[in-house]
């Protein structure tokens, strides 16, 4: 039977029966489908062949999925017959041919087609493209395929098969390089025969596939890296990279060791993915300091491709290797096991060992200094000078830098240490016995060039003095020594008379007593030789000195020691110096002073004595007046057991000094002497007599008057001290003259006395009170104010002046005018005369007003204010030195001697006022009126009270 797919349910297909030529209808034959149920169904009765509801779908069939020819597609079914209570049953076999209908769009396999088209292929290559499939079949299946936009490198071509079928190609038309581009998406369409066609397209993408038409590429054709020695294992080094254009496996590299030496290959690792070059084992430079090999990087194409290149790796070097030290022997010296022997008779700067120095580093790790430590007469010198040697590797010559001495060393051991220039640097040292050898060069020598031996004086002859031993480096015979005496250089004495010496023990004994005294040193020399051949000697020099006993006393230089001093010395001053000696020595001449007291005691406490220089010193100031010598005794004790003493004496005699002044013993300076002015000249007003403690040109005296003679009316002789009267004596010259009298000396400095003489002169001493208060008036006066005569006769021929210069004015008015202005200047000066019998009421010594801008004041009445006697103190100038005068009264006066101010003090109420009458011009300077001896130089001033002595002292001599 045939029948469409896709058909409806109960479709008639056919009669089975009547096929069968059964004939139905009586119900005895009954028709069972026996398989075939799932799509088809039968009439039991009639046996009609219809389908089921199931619908049937050819292309689903399993039956059918393979079978693409209509015929081939069917169904196949069991119909069994049944008679009558199915008494019989025939089984028959049918078939239902599956007709297909254009149900069925074509369709690819995928909607992204994918080919791959190798790079490089030739044009007019051909290549199958994926199929589509249409379950139709016939002219419901695929009729035809097409490309859609066709690229200029590819067209699309269909073929017939053998079977029928359509076969789409792809045909190359343009050259591929997957290098420039490696896909192309094409479109293509697929269409069936059905009505109405139905048709599907897919994306076509070509893939160009990678050919293997690139080798790798090296970045570098030469790879240089340094690598450090000793670099773990593991550490990178370097990493070679290669590129290939190709792709898969074909672009693929790995790295693989080419032209490599089997070193290589053991040190050295080479990652074969990543090309990283690394440290398999510990790399030493000292074994291989450069590796140089080829790598290459290889694809994994087919055949594979390749490309090399060189690497050159160096080893850097690192400071890891200690320098060596070999010494070796050289010349004849030998050497063996480390010592060598040498003579101490070779020369200095001999070469006496070969010492090679190495180090197997390379650069600054392998320069290599060399040096001999210790204090070692041995040094080191290149033994050669080329500039060709290696850094790392010198030689040496080691030789002796200083003699050797085999008495003083026999064995040096030389170290000689090696430091390399590395960072940190490195060290080693090698040593050497040098072994010294001995030979006979030694004198005999003695310990010291000079010997000193200490020997009391008063010994018994043939006593040991002193031992002296000499040694000899040498040994044997050449170390055996004898001894003699000998002459020292410095003297041809002998020794031999005095001193011996035993030749084999070298005991110095003396023959004769010793005496310091006359002899303390003996010098000669003892030569010790060796028995040696040539024998060989050595000397020292001995030298005795005699040490001192105590058998001398002290001794004076002189029994009787005269000193001279003078008077007024400081206490604690040298007076003298005593010379005492003692021919011992050490402590037996050391001496010790003191001062032993006379017969009456006079030095004790007053001197002492200077035990190191023999000084005798005062302990007071020396009084001549009161003693004029000392006697005493000086002992020196000297420090010796027992001691020994001496004594001397000193006698001390006090020379004078200017230190007192003239002493007035007349008049008393309160005392007076009348004089009738009748008197004649040349009459003997006074004697002054004086007196000095001092003597000779000290105590010689003058006498001169220095003030209070302004008429030059007396004189007084300098030698005696007589006062005469010298001059005529008139009325104004009536009343109380006081001289200053002054005594001097003839002494350097002079010293000089002041004393005053009162001289009233008048015809008899009528009212001898007012005398004594001019008197005393006269004491508080200031001595540069001359007190001579009766000043009211002045002032009367000044009235009679004034009368005349009145007559003369009457006559012109110019001579009225001048007399009047005399008039009043006489009357003005008039106002401090004297007048007999009348009371000024102003004092004379009232002070001066010294501004004479300022007039004094006077009471209501016209009349000057009444002024108590002696009211106030009046300053008198003296002389300034060089003929200067005080200007200011408050002008400070120097302190040298002679100048000085003073000032009268207030006198008594009922003392008479006539000394204030009684001015002087004369510049006298001031003195100091004092009763002892003043101190030169100090500013005086007057005693208020003037004592009744008549001694007065000055302190200058330049007096005027």
């Amino acid at each position: 039977y045939r029948l469409a797919e896709e058909g409806t349910a109960d479709i008639r297909i056919g009669n089975v029966a009547s096929d069968l030529g059964i004939v139905t209808g009586s119900g005895e034959v009954t028709f069972s489908l026996e398989s075939g149920s799932d799509y088809l169904k039968i009439d039991n009765m009639t046996g009609e062949l219809s389908t089921t509801e199931r619908r049937i779908d050819r292309e689903k069939l399993p039956q059918c999925q393979m079978i693409f020819d209509e015929n081939e597609c069917f169904l196949d079914f069991e119909v069994s017959v049944i008679g009558p209570s199915q008494s019989w049953v025939d089984l028959f076999e049918g078939r239902v041919i599956i007709l297909d209908i254009n149900d069925n769009t074509p369709t690819f396999p995928s909607p992204v087609l994918t080919l791959t088209v190798e790079e490089n292929r030739p044009v007019g290559t051909l290549y199958l493209l994926p199929t589509a499939t249409d379950r139709d079949f016939g002219r419901n299946g695929i009729e035809r395929y097409e490309l859609l936009q066709e690229p200029s490198v590819f067209e699309l071509q269909v073929a017939d098969t053998l079977d029928g079928e359509k076969q789409p190609q792809l045909i190359v038309k343009g050259a591929l390089d997957r290098e420039q581009r490696d896909s192309y998406e094409l479109s293509l369409r697929v269409r069936d025969g059905g009505d109405p066609a139905r048709s599907s397209q897919a994306i076509l993408r070509v893939l160009i596939t990678d050919v293997n038409d690139n080798s790798p590429r090296f970045e570098k054709s030469v790879y240089e890296a340094d690598l450090a020695e000793n670099s773990s294992p593991g550490t990178p080094i370097l990493q070679l990279r290669a590129t290939d254009l190709d792709v898969g496996v074909n672009g693929q590299i790995e790295y693989v060791f080419g032209a490599a030496t089997e070193s290589v290959r053991r040190l050295l690792r080479l990652d074969e993915n990543s090309g990283w070059l690394s440290v398999l084992h510990r790399i030493d430079r000292e074994e291989v300091n450069q590796l140089r090999f080829t790598v290459m990087a290889r694809d994994r194409g087919q055949p594979p491709k390749t490309d090399k290149a060189t690497v050159v790796l160096n080893i850097r070097d690192e400071n890891d290797n200690v320098p060596t030290i070999d010494i070796r022997k050289i010349g004849r010296i030998p050497l063996r096991d480390g010592v060598a022997s040498v003579a101490e008779d070779v020369l200095v700067d001999t070469p006496i060992a070969l010492v090679q120095v190495s180090d197997r580093d390379q650069g600054e790790n392998g320069v290599v200094t060399c040096t001999v430590v210790g204090d070692v007469p041995f040094q080191l010198k290149p033994a050669s000078e080329g500039e060709g040697e290696p850094q790392n590797k010198r030689k040496y010559f080691l030789h002796t830098s200083a003699p050797l001495d085999y008495e003083a060393v026999r064995d040096y051991n030389v170290v000689i240490v090696a430091v390399d220039s590395g960072s940190p640097s490195l060290s080693s040292n090698n040593s050497l016995l040098v072994r010294v050898g001995d030979t006979n060069d030694n004198p005999p020598m003695f310990s010291q060039a000079v010997l000193e031996v200490s020997f009391p004086e008063n010994n018994l002859p043939g006593e040991r003095v002193a031992t002296v031993v000499a040694t000899d480096a040498d040994s044997g015979k050449n170390a055996e020594i004898t001894y003699s005496l000998e002459a020292s250089p410095l003297s041809s004495e002998a020794p031999n008379s005095i001193f011996s010496i035993d030749p084999d023990s070298g005991d110095v004994s003396v023959q004769t007593v010793l005496d310091r005294e006359q002899r303390d040193t003996y010098e000669f020399q003892v030569t010790a030789r060796d028995k040696g051949v040539p024998s060989l000697q050595g000397s020292t020099t001995v030298v005795v000195r005699v040490s001192d006993r105590n058998d001398n006393e002290p001794r004076f230089m002189q029994d009787v020691f005269t000193f001279y001093v003078k008077e007024n010395l400081q206490p604690n001053s040298p007076v003298g110096m005593v010379t005492v000696m003692d021919f011992d020595k050490g402590r037996n001449a050391e001496l010790s002073l003191s001062i032993q007291p006379g017969d009456h005691d006079q030095a004790a406490g007053i001197f002492s004595i200077e035990n190191d220089t023999g000084t005798i010193f005062s302990t007071v100031s020396f009084d001549r007046e009161q003693q004029t010598s000392y006697t005493f005794k000086v002992k020196a004790v000297d420090g010796g057991e027992p001691p020994r003493s001496a004594t001397a004496t000193v006698s001390l005699f006090v020379m004078d000094e200017n230190d007192n002044a003239p002493t007035v013993t007349f008049p008393s300076n309160s005392s007076y002497t009348v004089l009738p002015p009748s008197s004649n000249m040349r009459t003997v007003v006074a004697t002054v007599v004086a007196t000095d403690s001092d003597t000779g040109l000290n105590a010689d005296l003058n006498y001169s008057i220095v003030g209070g003679n302004p008429f030059k009316l007396f004189e007084i002789d300098p030698a005696s001290g007589v006062v005469s009267l010298v001059g005529k004596l008139a009325p104004k010259h009536y009343g109380l003259h006081r001289l200053v009298v002054q005594v001097n000396d003839s002494g350097q400095p002079p010293q000089s006395t002041t004393a005053l003489l009162h001289v009233f002169v008048n015809e008899s001493l009528s009212n001898a009170t007012v005398v004594e208060s001019q008197v005393a008036r006269s004491l508080h006066t200031p001595l540069a104010q001359d007190i001579a005569g009766d000043p009211s006769y002045e002032l009367s021929k000044q009235r009679l002046s004034i009368v005349i210069g009145v007559v003369a004015g009457i006559m012109t008015v110019i001579l009225l005018i001048l007399v009047v202005v005399m008039a009043r200047y006489c009357r003005s000066k008039g106002k401090h005369g004297y007048e007999a019998g009348k009371k000024d009421h102003e004092d004379f010594f009232t002070p001066q007003q010294h501004d004479k801008a300022k007039k004094p004041k006077k009471d209501k009445k016209g009349k000057k204010g009444k002024q108590p006697l002696y009211s106030s103190i009046v300053t008198v100038e003296a002389s300034k030195p060089n003929g200067q005068r005080y200007d200011s009264v408050n002008e400070k006066l120097s302190d040298s001697p002679g100048m000085g101010r003073y000032r009268s003090v207030n006198g008594g109420p009922g003392s008479p006022d006539l000394a204030r009458h009684y001015k002087s011009s004369s510049p006298l300077p001031t003195v100091q009126l004092h009763p002892q001896s003043p101190t030169a130089g100090k500013k005086h001033q007057a005693v208020q009270d003037l004592p009744p002595a008549n001694t007065f002292v000055g302190a200058g001599d330049n007096i005027s």
